[in-house]
């Protein structure tokens, strides 16, 4: 990121002064994220919101995902049993991950990229792909539209699956 896409927000809340720097996403983030937790008037708001930040994910799929020298993986520790749909939500929240931490410029992949990544096979990504876009699930990129990328309600889809599956 160069000094050009950096923003600098100060935050003063009573006693509390709080500056964020970084990326504008990460930034808007961290600000929301600190005035819902010291703003109580925002506690009405912050129970209907539905917004996972780099470091929740990490904190719930830290057992699966991994971040390597060749990009983010799915990595399942134990005798987890993942379906093809269930990894390839995975990886696109391994990638969404990544690039919320500036490893990588974008969150959306292309099914050749899903493929290298989890070693599945093409057609089965291309169809659990078009059943994640219909449910709402993941989101043709609309920039590049053979790009996707995992959306909130997917995130919320994927954290009830693998706890279903997955023990800690």
């Amino acid at each position: 990121m160069s000094q050009a896409d950096s923003v600098n927000v100060t935050v003063t809340v009573g006693d509390v002064k709080v500056q964020f720097s970084g990326s504008a996403e990460s930034v808007m983030s961290s600000v929301i994220n600190f005035l819902s937790k010291q703003v109580p008037s925002m506690d009405l708001a912050k129970k209907i919101s539905l917004n996972y930040t780099a470091p929740e994910l990490i904190e719930t799929y830290a057992h699966l995902i991994k971040m390597t020298p060749e990009g983010p993986r799915v990595i399942p520790e134990g005798d987890a049993r993942l379906s093809d749909k269930d990894m390839v939500a995975l990886q696109l929240v391994a990638s969404k991950i990544a690039k919320d931490l500036g490893r990588t410029q974008d969150d959306a992949m292309q099914v050749a990229e899903i493929h290298a990544s989890t070693a599945l096979n093409p057609k089965s990504i291309s169809s659990r792909i078009s059943e994640m876009v219909k449910a709402g699930h993941v989101a043709r990129d609309e920039k590049e539209p053979g790009k996707y990328r995992i959306t909130t309600a997917g995130i919320h889809w994927l954290n009830s699956t693998i706890a279903k599956k997955v023990r800690q």
